[in-house]
């Protein structure tokens, strides 16, 4: 009878992990279409929602702003609501924000800047749930490749939807609303059961778990490795937002169509899915990571000035080489922030962090192309910045693996496993996922 009792606990427990996997990785693929359909047209926006062209580099950098300076919110309304519903509640205000952003012209610019606040606030929250329900590099894997997912989607449907609504742009961007609203109910169901820091920390000081050591905690901002993982995040998101900002109108001056050059922005991501999964996988194993972290960069940098250099009929081949190096680069910046946390709240807090100031940092990518763009020209100079960006990325990763791991809960309330972990703090060892 008891061993029925423990198998049929067992068996809840896996289909709950199931449940709350496929939650996040639904989450996951509806936070970037809010972004990448813009991007797919941003020619066509001006006509569509009579938008001064000259506020389309401000168009592209709206909801990376928004990254930068929402990234607390998502922990503040975990404590408060739990993780699940603080990530509901992003994913309904997400909802909210494409369908008035396009039905209300005026408001084309704010509800950029909502959409985005809604995307960064369920964001930092998902490394957090993976920390707390002790998710593998697969976990992580599956999530990034969402993200890319639903960059991809969102890139690649946004012609063929106008099209389906008699030629409306508006909606065929607002019809996004529709996964967000499902990722929503999904996530609310399975994040009933606490996932946010305070269920770690109730574990933590069982009698079981509770060591005798003092309770020891660096303030995050003094912590070099954290430091390293939001410069990490940062830059390589400064990489992607510029390039998917700018690549189909890149690609049209190289005498591609629209339409092709917004089906090469859906490769840029399709081609990224593979890497996006693995990357975070491969990222556990530490003789792998000290040659990944590093050299993502460079390979980022090379794979920039080859799309510069490539003909148009190139350009599939490179556009996707340039997504696989990409999104391995994103799929390693989510992953980093699981593997360099001590536990589920250092997870959470470190990821605010990472993707808040990195965000911020990040918003300066489409200005800043666009700005060099329009300044000579041409592209050369925007291409090169971009690729000079990408090795200073390389040394943002080789000491994001070089530090202590972050650690700032309170030593002696960790499990002894994640105690040895935080309490080591010259050790630079990789923790592995």
């Amino acid at each position: 009878m008891e061993e029925q009792r423990r198998e049929g606990s067992g068996n809840s427990g896996r289909a709950f992990r199931v449940l709350v996997l496929l939650a996040l990785v639904l989450v996951s693929v509806n936070l970037r279409p809010a972004i990448t359909t813009i991007a797919g047209v941003m020619n066509q926006v001006p006509g569509a929602f009579h938008l001064d062209p000259v506020l389309l580099p401000v168009l592209g950098t709206l909801p990376v702003l928004a990254f930068g300076v929402s990234g607390p919110i998502g922990p503040w309304l975990a404590r408060r609501l739990g993780t699940g519903p603080a990530v509901a509640l992003a994913l309904l205000v997400l909802a909210a924000a494409l369908i008035v952003r396009v039905l209300v012209p005026a408001l084309l610019l704010p509800g950029t800047f909502l959409a985005g606040m809604a995307i960064m606030t369920a964001s930092v929250l998902v490394p957090q749930i993976v920390k707390a329900n002790h998710g593998s590099g697969w976990w992580t894997g599956l999530c990034t490749m969402g993200f890319g997912l639903g960059a991809a989607l969102g890139a690649g449907l946004v012609q063929p939807l106008a099209e389906a609504f008699g030629g409306s742009l508006a909606w065929a961007l607002a019809v996004w609303a529709v996964p967000a609203l499902l990722g929503a109910c999904l996530i609310q169901r399975s994040g009933r059961r606490p996932t946010a820091a305070g269920t770690s920390a109730g574990k933590a000081g069982s009698a079981a778990d509770v060591v005798s050591s003092p309770l020891q905690v660096t303030p995050l901002p003094k912590q070099r490795t954290a430091w390293a993982v939001t410069a990490f995040f940062g830059l390589q998101a400064m990489l992607y937002f510029a390039i998917t900002s700018w690549l189909a109108v890149y690609l049209v001056s190289k005498g591609l169509s629209s339409a092709d050059a917004a089906a090469l922005l859906a490769w840029f991501s399709l081609a990224g899915l593979p890497a996006s999964l693995l990357a975070p996988v491969l990222a556990g194993r530490p003789a792998i990571l000290r040659i990944m972290a590093p050299g993502l960069g460079l390979a980022v940098a090379l794979a920039l000035l080859g799309v510069l250099a490539a003909p148009a009929g190139l350009q599939f081949v490179l556009v996707g080489i340039l997504g696989i190096v990409q999104s391995a680069g994103f799929g390693l910046a989510m992953a980093l922030v699981v593997i360099r946390s001590s536990g589920p709240q250092t997870a959470g807090k470190l990821s605010a962090m990472s993707q808040g100031l990195g965000f911020a940092l990040a918003s300066l990518g489409p200005l800043v192309a666009g700005l060099l763009h329009t300044w000579t020209g041409g592209w050369e100079v925007t291409f090169w910045t971009l690729a000079a960006e990408a090795v200073i990325l390389a040394g943002a990763g080789f000491l994001a693996i070089r530090g202590p791991v972050v650690n700032v809960e309170p030593v002696g309330l960790l499990p002894e496993p994640q105690r040895r972990n935080a309490d080591d703090e010259t050790r630079p060892a990789v923790v592995g996922l």
